[in-house]
Parts: C-alpha cells; structure tokens; sequence
C-alpha cells in the first residue's frame, strides 16, 4: 500500500456513512462535509494526468451560484473542458471509500485497471473561488497531490472559465496555442478582440452589472481597466466579496432568474442595460425594466438567438454563408425561443439533457454551434473545420475583408472552453452595439411564452428518472400521466419535472399563454412531485 497517501488520508478522514457522487457540477455540498472528498479528488486529478501522458488537468473548488455554505470540487479536462464522463465513476468510487486503507486499495485498482503508469508526471493547476472555506479546502487538496508528487500550480482566486481557459492554453502551447495561460493572458485575448469588434461603433451607454458578491467582480473591474472605462462603460454593483455571506444572497443570475426581478442593490432606469452573473461567473443574465415599470429578463434563450443571428449575419457578409450554424438548448428553452430560432433564423434546433457536458458534446456537431442554458451557461464553439476556413479565407471585397477581420476577432472574443459570463458580456455589448439595439430592440425579437420555474424538495430525488432529454418521466410510474392530463387543459401549455443535479429537490417548469396559467400549471405539477 502507497503509505504516503496513507499518511495524508489519516487527516482528511470520510464522514461516516456518507454517500457522493460526482455530478455535472463535480461535488458539489456543505462546505464541511468535503474536506476528503476535495482530498480525494486531488488523486483523482493526478491519476488522470498521468493516464494522459502528464497533461496538465484542472481542479476548481467553487459551489457556483449555491449558498456561501456550501461548496464543491470539480476537474478539467485538458482541452479546458469537463472532466470526460466515464472518470466520474472513478470520482465517485474514491470518495466512497470507508477507510484510508480502502481508499488507498481503490488508488491502486485505477492504477492498474487502466494502466497508469507510475513513471507518468502528473500535473494539476487549481483555484478557486471567494468562500471563506475554500483556502481550508486547497489545504486539502494540496495534501493529496503532494502526497503522490505531482506538479502543481496553484492560481488563487480565479472565475470557473478562467481556470479552463488556462487548462486549454498550457495544453496547447506547443501546437495551435490557444492563449497565454494568466489572467493576463485572458484579459488580454478577449479585451482585445473587443477593442477591435468596437471599432467604428457607437459606445454603448453605461450596462450595470451585478457580480452576485463574487469573484466575478474583481475580475470584471480588471478586465473593464485593461480596456479602458471610455470603451467599456460597466457600474459594478454587489461587489462585496469581503463579506462571505453575502455571495448570491438576493442577487447574481440564479437570483434574477427565478425571482424575475432586479436584484435588489440595482437601481438602473427604465430601458438601461442590466445584467447579473453568478458567484463564480459561469454565468450571465440580461433583463431591463420597461418604461411602464415592468421586469423584462433577457436570459440564455435570448443570448443564444442574438448570438447565432449575428455570427449568421457576420459569416455571410464575410463570404462564407455556407457555414452549418445550429442552436443547442435543454427543455427548459422557452417554446418561443425554439420557434423564432427555427422559423426565423433559419437554423436546426438539438435539445439535450440539463448538464454543460451534454450541450458542449452537442454543440461540437455543427460547425459553429451555439449553446446556451435558459439560466445563462453557454458559449459558441466553432469546429476545427470553421476556424481553418476563418483562418484561411480571402476576402474578395472591402465589405467581406472587414467582416471577416470581425469573425475572426470574434472567435478570439469567445471562449470556447466553457460558459463564461466575462466573455458572454462583451459577446452581448459587441452584438448589441454593432445592431446599434437598446434592450428593448433585443427583448422584441420574439415574445417568450409565460413561465415559472418551482423547486420542490423531495425525500430522494434518485427516484425521478426521465427521458426524451429530461423533458418526460419514466419513473414514479403514472406521474408522467398526470402531468400529461394537466398540460392538456392549458393553451400552448408544457411542463415537465426533473431531478436537481446538484441537491435532494425536483425542478418543475411549465409554460402557458397567460402568466396566470403558467403559474397555476407548475404549482399543479409541484403538488404531485410533492407526493414522491
């Protein structure tokens, strides 16, 4: 038995009788129950870079837009993507395990199950976000990888998407690389194709945005500094990560998005440009009020359809309209947005299971896909293909060189590694600015159907297992029916129910022509989740 890792397990022991599992989002609790789990993950990162031939890989310790309590653990692949699927059961085997001495037993079956070779550099880089408990939780994870001498590279305080964009550059550096690999480096890349996307716009008034108390604003702030406050005009607002408690209490996007109304620390007028990103920033929401007083939210339906229409407006200006541009989205999307997607843009439409890992996967299938959860989690990815035609393409006037010069600095201003709300905010002010759009124009588009999003909390959530991409039930037998029954009596009505990834609760969604029968359609199915 490895005793080094024996040692250091003694002081991460597992809490007794607990059950994990890695998930979409990685583990993901209370903070204090995930002391050995973070531990345990650190073997895991090391264990994966060596089965990669010393790959760097990537461990972020972050609970995202969850309470300040709470916290998580989660690896990057080396293309600065999820950890691949079929490593999640290693995830979940090692933290399971009851003793040091089993922990250490399950190692060595890895080892040799999948031929990992000793001799292997393991290499991790890791961060993390602005909990008070996340330094005791490094502590944790440091231990492990010190325990089987792995290389690491510890980055601090950082986003989740800066971190994967740093896993893709340091795996890049030597082939087609991808960026610098710091937080320079970042600000650098997209700050730049900003500037560039900006020339020749009018600058848009000032966009007020909430960082949900979170590490998104110091790093907006950054960011907003390299370039420059006269070309990107941001009022940061809950800013307060010296106050730990105060992380996505009544604000960041979650918040926006299920309340459907301004945080509360924003006072913006009537049609000014607002937005709110979650604690880590993964994620961004738009809304604005209207001038008759009411809230008018611009979520992950709407960045995606402003998205694939103007990079479809862009690459057939640039000469290169025959590129496959397709939108893939989760069946919380708003019907409306389906529609005008389909109808209106022109463009195929793929539905996936809730999960990042699921759109990614899926968006990789198009040329150019573009993903965006309805909470406001996505990004564009453009196919290897894509971006050599981008690369290689000669433009055969003025117009098409310009607008070329323009999807090429956009591929830059994207980060394909994963959702990231910095890069999604100059992506909308970019495309707003360009279509010289207020919130209003942008809102117009399409009419979303009314819809409400209920969480209600279930004794065990394992037994809710569905199909058709989460958007029908297979288990509790007859419930699907039920909710079948209640949909048919409302005029464009849907509603589906589905397990939380991330804690023991269902969410349930529905959708209807008048707000009222929305609401009284979720809180119909709601009732009989609640038996369950």
């Amino acid at each position: 038995m490895n005793p080094r890792i024996l040692e250091a397990s003694r002081k991460h022991q597992k809490p007794e009788g607990k059950k994990f599992s890695y998930g979409t989002a990685g583990f993901r609790m209370k903070a204090t129950s995930l002391d050995s789990v973070v531990f345990r993950a650190g073997l895991l990162a090391a264990l994966r870079s060596q089965k990669l031939d010393g790959q760097t890989i990537g461990v972020m310790i972050t609970a995202s837009h969850n309470v300040p309590e709470d916290n998580g653990v989660k690896l990057v692949d080396p293309m600065g993507e999820m950890l691949d699927a079929s490593w999640e059961v290693h995830g979940t085997t090692l933290a399971n395990a009851e003793t040091d001495e089993e922990l250490v037993g399950e190692y060595e079956k890895l080892v040799s199950s999948l031929r990992i070779s000793s001799t292997n550099p393991a290499r991790v880089i890791i961060a993390r976000d602005t909990r008070e408990s996340g330094p005791a939780l490094v502590a944790s994870l440091l231990d492990a990888l010190n325990s089987v001498d792995a290389e690491v590279t510890d980055r601090g305080i950082l986003t989740t998407p800066q971190l994967h964009y740093m896993v893709r550059c340091i795996n890049t550096q030597n082939f087609e690389p991808y960026g610098e690999a710091s937080e320079q480096g970042y600000y650098t890349k997209i700050g730049n194709a900003y500037k560039k996307l900006m020339e020749g716009c009018p600058i848009p008034e000032e966009v007020t945005v909430d960082c949900a108390n979170g590490v998104g604003a110091p790093k907006l702030r950054e960011l907003a500094e390299f370039i420059g406050r006269d070309i990107l005009k941001v009022n940061i607002v809950n800013d307060s990560i010296d106050e730990p408690s105060k992380l996505n209490h009544q604000c960041g996007a979650d918040f926006v998005k299920t309340q459907q109304r301004l945080p509360p620390a924003s006072h913006a007028q009537a049609l000014a440009r607002c937005a709110s990103l979650d604690g880590d920033a993964d994620r961004l929401v738009y809304y604005f009020n209207d001038t008759d007083g009411s809230f008018r939210l611009l979520d992950g339906d709407k960045i995606a359809t402003l998205a694939a229409s103007f990079i479809g407006d862009l690459a057939k200006a640039a000469g290169l309209g025959s590129m496959n541009i397709g939108v893939v989205q989760t069946a919380y999307a708003n019907g409306s947005s389906t529609a005008y997607i389909t109808r209106t843009l022109n463009l195929p439409v793929v539905c996936t299971p809730t999960g990042v890992k699921h759109l990614h996967h899926a968006a990789t299938k198009f040329e150019c896909g573009v993903y965006f959860e309805a909470n406001g989690h996505g990004t564009v990815l453009f196919s290897p293909t894509a971006l050599s035609t981008i690369a290689s393409h000669s433009p055969e006037s003025p117009a098409q060189a310009t607008a070329l010069e323009n999807l090429r600095a956009l591929v830059d201003m994207i980060n394909q590694t994963v959702g990231d709300a910095l890069s999604d905010l100059l992506l909308v002010e970019v495309i707003l600015a360009h279509k010289r759009w207020g919130p209003k124009e942008w809102d117009s588009t399409y009419t979303d159907l009314p819809n409400r999003l209920v969480r209600v909390e279930v004794a065990d959530r394992t037994v809710f297992k569905t199909t058709d991409a989460e958007r029908r039930l297979l288990e509790p037998a007859t419930v699907q029916e039920k909710i079948d029954a209640l949909v048919g009596k409302y005029k464009q009505g849907r509603s589906f129910a589905r397990a939380s990834g991330t804690e023991d609760a269902v969410r349930v969604y529905s959708e209807a022509a008048e707000r009222g029968e929305a609401e009284e359609l979720a809180r119909l199915v709601a009732e009989i989740v609640a038996q369950y």
